[in-house]
């Protein structure tokens, strides 16, 4: 994407990604403001972060960031786009930047097989409402699962 990043990560402990993500801006600004003598902030916003049930939309928010791409007419196909996990997830090429979930290993037995399962949820289009719902949970920044996952969420939060 031209203006923003899409990350799915799991974290050991609940602060993890905010710390992360606070690393990698520092880093990041540092890098870029010492590259092309610039100063002060890089990012528009702060990162948006929200909670994803894993049973019920991890995968459904797989395919929603490896899509985005071809959503917005970048490329004709997920593999096609430079930052994309798909290559990894769809097609098996190795990238150590990534951990495959748990979830995503359970796709199949084996490596041909699981791969062959993932790029068979990439048949059909993502519908509309599992679009909004994602794209409204991102917005407020709100739990993406079902009904129940997200009261005990907001309960413990």
């Amino acid at each position: 994407m031209t203006n923003h990043v899409h990350l799915l990560t799991t974290s050991e402990k609940p602060e993890g990604i905010a710390k992360m993500m606070q690393s990698i801006g520092r880093r990041y600004v540092q890098y870029i403001n010492r590259s092309y003598h610039r100063t002060g902030s890089l990012w528009e916003e702060r990162f948006k972060s929200g909670l994803v049930q894993v049973e019920e939309y991890l995968l459904t928010c797989m395919r929603y960031i490896e899509l985005n791409p071809v959503r917005a007419n970048m490329v004709n196909d997920p593999a096609q786009y430079r930052w994309s996990s798909y290559r990894q997830n769809g097609l098996g090429q190795a990238d150590e930047r990534i951990t495959p979930h748990p979830l995503y290993l359970s796709l199949g037995m084996g490596e041909e097989s699981r791969l062959a399962e993932y790029r068979g949820l990439f048949r059909s289009e993502l519908d509309g409402d599992a679009l909004a719902h994602i794209r409204l949970a991102l917005a407020q920044g709100q739990p993406l699962g079902s009904e129940r996952f997200s009261e005990i969420v907001c309960a413990s939060g």
